[in-house]
């Protein structure tokens, strides 16, 4: 199983950004899926995260109304929309999946079996 993500980049605060995560190497739509983030000198820490079985959706407190996540199970691509984005959102951003049967999504960076790379998100003030 591989996930790559991209969309990161450099952007002033009030902008927005969309983030994407393409999965290979296994049907894509039967797990959950979430986004996590770390900033230099911090642990990694939940942004969002989306279950496959009724596409219900988790966001942590700082992002909710600003942060949205979605996912196309025909593209084998997950999205974090990302709109008003402040300073403290800077981060590298990493996608991650859950193993096979594992359905919602979690907040828990312990439930996620499956990791991209990362892509470095940076909002200047």
């Amino acid at each position: 199983v591989q996930l790559q993500a991209s969309g990161g980049g450099l952007v002033q605060a009030g902008g927005c950004l969309r983030l994407s995560c393409a999965v290979s190497g296994r049907t894509f739509s039967r797990y959950g899926m979430g986004w996590f983030r770390q900033a230099p000198g911090k642990e990694r820490e939940f942004v969002a995260a989306i279950s496959w079985s009724d596409g219900r959706t988790y966001y942590a407190e700082s992002v909710k109304g600003r942060f949205s996540i979605s996912r196309d199970n025909a593209k084998n691509t997950m999205y974090l929309q990302m709109n008003s984005l402040k300073p403290e959102d800077t981060a590298v951003y990493y996608c991650a999946a859950r193993a096979a049967g594992y359905y919602t999504g979690s907040y828990y960076l312990s439930d996620y079996a499956y990791w991209g790379q990362g892509t470095q998100v940076t909002v200047s003030s």
